[in-house]
């Protein structure tokens, strides 16, 4: 039955990982898209009282009814109306009305007092969607009952306003937002995928050290009400700090993983973990105790607000994380100032961030055998397994070598334990004491290799070459001396888990390397949140770390290339290709 029961979790863990990768293709970026100007060419004539709007539209692509709109400047539009429109049902828009091939308008001109027209537009094709574009066509009075005079315009000549390119995830997720508030709901699915990324993983062992590190076995029902708790204290957390980010920027960020606020959780965490370990108790005193031990028996769940407040340190240590996702709802917010929307574009992100957590946690449980002495080990597991994220955030602040140590004294300590639990005579323990002893000498290997070859170990680690900047001015003296070359800013912060991520995995492999070498390589520190970096941030517009930005032969940024979230070694080589391929062609 225990073995069934085991299957049974294993099959909702599978069938939670292979949602999560399913979902992980709505952030994989789809090249070889038209431009805008080629999916939907548009073109504009004045004839005897008569606006004439034309599109044509490229095979596969189509423009939605809805989002076609006439704002005259200085002008009187008479009564016009579409022609027969598709019925079509999207996929993020639902059943909608969409014009394929080719579009006409005529308008009315009743008034036109050297006025203009504001064509707004918006196109998508399968799997991708353009921003809504707006063009401006210049009325002539004296054309209102003459011969035609045919202008060609494009959104081209507005780069102030409009896009030609693709663009990146997070914009298309914050237009999404603007035009359909229910595509709100995606968040969730999204935040499902995020729950499987490292910023989320190290939340498991605090949420199942609350549930399950008891003396006695929590019921069913309470392990539901203590999981529900903690995710609710960290997507509310989530919530209001995306916001706060989205207000006041990068400093927040800075804040929040500024070496005395890391020292000061991890130091929480150690003394947690001491206390799991039996060496004190955390008591309150006699008389709060007493209090609260009356009110816990008045409802159910006494621990329910602590479990609570440990939900809203953990969605503390997850926030300085940036994707997709979260960019895309923090530049709605920024960009409409609809905090509702997306208040609850974050809620639902930082809710299905927490979801698979609280299953596994009550799937665990369920699996788990009758209390016993086994609770007083399962414990003191747990107390290793918080120690974790003590190593999870020091890591931000301490040089790069420290925190494979780090990790390694925490599993040599974490194998004696399990070591000194295997005493007795049996050709069974003799084998897995063998097998731990074996597994403890490969955790040691770290600090051999830092004690015995520090130097070997330095030149193993290939570094890749980069130019550092510190301002705004810079770049752009940096990009007038790119030479013909492509030039690609990253984003770097000592408080970045993704930041240093992206060196020690993607930068450091040699396929990378040589991929870079072909363009000029940049980098920023804004760890400290200098003015100059508050300047650079405020003209790109760039919501979080970490960002990578690339830049064209002529300076102008490739706004569909930007990067947020950690991408490995591959997928970043796929990007640059990708990048490069897309380039050429639009040439």
């Amino acid at each position: 039955m225990f073995s069934i029961k085991i299957k049974r979790v294993w099959a909702v863990l599978f069938m939670l990982w292979v949602g999560a990768s399913a979902h992980a293709g709505i952030f994989d970026r789809k090249p070889q898209f038209l431009t805008s100007q080629e999916a939907f060419a548009f073109s504009s004539q004045q004839k005897n009282g008569v606006l004439a709007l034309n599109w044509q539209i490229a095979e596969g692509y189509y423009l939605y009814q809805k989002e076609i709109s006439l704002t005259p400047q200085n002008a009187i539009l008479g009564q016009w109306q579409f022609p027969q429109a598709e019925r079509y049902h999207d996929e993020f828009f639902g059943d909608v009305d969409i014009f394929r091939q080719q579009l006409s308008l005529n308008v009315p001109i009743q008034q036109a007092e050297n006025g203009t027209v504001e064509v707004r537009y918006q196109g998508c094709t399968k799997g991708f969607c353009y921003p809504p574009e707006t063009v401006s066509v210049t009325l002539d009075k004296a054309l209102l009952n003459a011969q035609a005079v045919e202008s060609t315009e494009t959104f081209a000549k507005n780069t102030e306003n409009t896009t030609a390119s693709p663009v990146s995830e997070q914009d298309q997720l914050a237009k999404q937002l603007s035009t359909n508030v229910f595509s709100v709901f995606w968040f969730f699915i999204l935040g499902l995928g995020l729950a499987f990324t490292p910023c989320v993983l190290p939340m498991l062992p605090l949420l199942s050290a609350i549930v399950m590190g008891n003396k006695t076995r929590p019921t069913r029902l309470r392990a539901a009400l203590l999981s529900f708790s903690y995710v609710q204290g960290m997507a509310l957390t989530y919530t209001l700090l995306g916001l706060a980010v989205s207000a006041i920027g990068l400093p927040f960020q800075v804040a929040l993983q500024s070496p005395p606020v890391l020292i000061g959780l991890s130091v929480l965490f150690i003394l947690l973990a001491a206390s799991m370990f039996g060496l004190f108790e955390i008591r309150l005193p006699n008389a709060w105790q007493q209090k609260l031990n009356q009110m816990s028996q008045q409802q159910q769940g006494g621990a329910v607000g602590s479990v609570f407040v440990m939900g809203m340190i953990a969605g503390l240590i997850a926030s300085p994380c940036t994707s997709a996702p979260l960019s895309g709802a923090l530049l709605y917010v920024a960009q409409s100032g609809d905090l509702f929307i997306g208040a609850l574009a974050l809620y639902l992100l930082a809710l299905g961030m927490g979801l698979p957590l609280m299953l596994i946690t009550l799937f665990g449980h369920q699996v788990l055998p009758k209390s016993g002495e086994w609770l007083l080990h399962v414990k003191t597991a747990f107390g290793f397994v918080m120690l974790a994220l003590p190593v999870f955030l020091l890591a931000r602040v301490l040089p790069a070598n420290a925190e494979p140590l780090m990790w390694s004294a925490l599993a040599m300590a974490f194998l004696a334990w399990l070591i000194s639990l295997t005493s007795g005579k049996g050709l069974f323990k003799l084998a897995l004491r063998l097998g731990l002893l074996g597994l403890f000498g490969l955790s040691a290997y770290p600090w051999v290799n830092w004690v015995w070859q520090p130097e070997k170990a330095a030149l193993q680690q290939p570094q890749l070459a980069l130019t550092r900047i510190h301002s705004l001015a810079e770049l752009e003296t940096q990009l007038q001396a790119a030479q013909g070359k492509k030039v690609m800013l990253d984003l770097y912060a000592d408080w970045c888990v993704a930041c240093k991520e992206f060196e020690k995995y993607t930068f450091s492999d040699p396929m990378v390397q040589q991929k870079l070498s072909e363009m000029v390589v940049l980098q920023i520190d804004m760890t400290h949140n200098s003015p100059e970096n508050s300047a650079l941030m405020k003209h790109f517009q760039v919501l979080g770390l970490p960002t990578i930005l690339f830049f064209d032969e002529q300076g102008r940024e490739l706004t569909q290339s930007r990067v947020t979230g950690f991408l490995a070694a591959q997928p970043f080589l796929d990007w640059l290709n990708s990048l490069n391929k897309e380039q050429h062609e639009s040439r």
